[in-house]
């Protein structure tokens, strides 16, 4: 039986809007809408899947005053 291997979000190069919600404690509604600016710099579409550069991600919500 082959184990499958589990990587902890803080070492993941992008995240699913769950997973970043879990990470940062920002709701996941909160996050889908500001990703959804045409100009948000941290999130990557990969047909209709919408995930989060994890890095750029953090370095926003260092930025921020407020969300």
């Amino acid at each position: 039986m082959m184990k499958e291997k589990v990587v902890p979000l803080w070492k993941k190069t992008t995240l699913t809007i769950p997973e970043a919600a879990e990470l940062t404690g920002i709701g996941e509604c909160k996050l889908r809408e500001v990703s959804d600016d045409p100009n948000c710099k941290f999130v990557l579409f990969i047909g209709r899947k919408r995930l989060l550069k994890r890095k750029e991600l953090e370095e926003y919500i260092e930025r921020q005053y407020s969300i």
